[in-house]
């Protein structure tokens, strides 16, 4: 019987006969085990098992008979259930039938609706002339070099080497035994320009930085630090010339032109990249607002307990405890807060899954392969042994059913309606 959504409520009955098997088989099983005075090993009646476990007989019989009867039933009426059930208003007395309710989830039906030919924005990629100058620029700076300077008073322009260590105000303390900071970066705090403008090299000053309360290193934000720097050296950067030997130093070019053709390319499939992504994205938020099928909560929970670990993650930067966090901090409030991308991720996942299903995709062996060897590469693994991990923790499905969705995902821009 539908409730609502995906909700499913069924009424079992467990028949006479099979509740007096099963408390047959459960009887003799406990009569192997127990030790009762008077009677020899497996040899105490079974009238007296029945009389002084009746307990545990009665909850044996129904957590042997109550699962499988569920399981039967839901088989019966070919229904695909999502988590496990909630077994409730059990009867069960003597001489009669089990009866009972199951309340469950089931996963969705979803009725496809036309998903080729779906309208969105989409444009080649242009780069310009400029576009490349720009890029050659940020490789230019990367390959400059650092020449230390006569003494002098630190001036706007100058890189400054300095030791850092905070006096005051930061948990843990910090100290770098050499920094870098180039005096008047207008990307950096303006306290610490100011603070070394005009020292020379030897010089020690105290100041203090106020950090704003959204500075990005959490540990710091919104915090008053009071530190001691003194200046090591002062240097200059210089950039190499932009010419055939600044190309054959890049790797195997052998002219500048060479190096301009490879990071047009290199941009030209990077725009790509990114505007297939925004166009695929648009793609899947229009299937999914021409589609309304409701949602297992236990979906939703899953998705809402995965993205909660991994923003901790993200913020943290490392591995926790995750027993211990949810001790700490109200997890179910913050999880709720992520059930509107939770909504829209699981929606999207079972319609990209549909799409496959109905398209007839499937990641094959060769694909799988590839896979597992570049992640052996990365990771500077045998690829055997590689594999064998993947298997062991499961992620060779996970690998596969990526494989699949791509190809769904890849079909559906194929034969989207491309607009500019």
């Amino acid at each position: 019987m539908l409730i609502e959504g995906c909700k499913h409520e069924l009424e079992i009955t467990v028949p006479q006969d099979e509740i007096e098997r099963e408390t047959e088989r459960v009887v003799s099983d406990l009569q192997k085990k127990v030790r009762l005075p008077g009677f020899r090993p497996g040899k105490a009646p079974a009238s007296i098992i029945r009389s002084r476990f009746g307990g545990e007989v009665r909850q044996d019989v129904l957590e042997n008979l109550v699962p499988k009867h569920f399981q039967k039933k839901v088989q019966e009426e070919e229904l695909n259930v999502v988590g496990a059930p909630r077994i409730k208003d059990v009867h069960f007395e003597a001489g009669e039938p089990i009866r009972f309710k199951a309340e469950f989830e089931v996963a969705p039906v979803i009725e496809l609706k036309d998903h080729r030919g779906v309208t969105v924005h989409y444009h080649e990629p242009e780069v310009t002339t400029e576009d490349v100058d720009k890029r050659l620029e940020e490789i230019r700076d990367r390959k400059a070099q650092f020449v230390n300077i006569d003494p002098r008073s630190a001036a706007d322009g100058d890189y400054a080497v300095i030791s850092l260590d905070s006096v005051a105000g930061a948990e843990p303390p910090i100290h770098q035994d050499e920094m870098t900071l180039l005096i008047g970066d207008q990307d950096k705090l303006p306290e610490f320009t100011e603070a070394l403008r005009g020292l020379s090299p030897g010089e020690e000053k105290e100041f203090d930085i106020n950090y704003p309360d959204d500075y990005a290193q959490q540990e710091l934000a919104g915090k008053n630090v009071r530190f001691r720097a003194t200046l090591k050296t002062l240097q200059r950067k210089e950039l190499p010339d932009l010419n055939d030997e600044f190309a054959k130093d890049l790797g195997d070019y052998q002219t500048l032109d060479q190096v301009r053709d490879a990071v047009r390319l290199s941009l030209a499939r990077e725009r790509e990249l990114a505007a297939q992504q925004q166009a695929k994205e648009e793609l899947i938020n229009k299937l999914i607002e021409t589609h309304d099928f409701p949602l297992p909560e236990a979906y939703l929970e899953r998705q809402m307990e995965a993205e909660a670990e991994e923003q901790f993650r993200r913020a943290t930067g490392k591995d926790f405890d995750i027993k211990k966090l949810k001790e700490t901090v109200d997890w179910d409030r913050f999880k709720e807060h992520l059930r509107p991308r939770a909504v829209h991720d699981v929606k999207a996942s079972l319609l990209i899954d549909r799409v496959a299903e109905v398209e007839n995709l499937y990641a094959t062996q060769d694909e799988v392969d590839k896979e597992v060897q570049r992640i052996a590469r990365q990771a500077r693994e045998p690829v055997a042994a590689m594999r064998k991990k993947l298997e062991k923790n499961g992620a060779i499905g996970r690998i596969a059913y990526r494989i699949r969705n791509d190809k769904a995902i890849n079909l559906l821009f194929e034969h989207a309606r491309k607009e500019a």
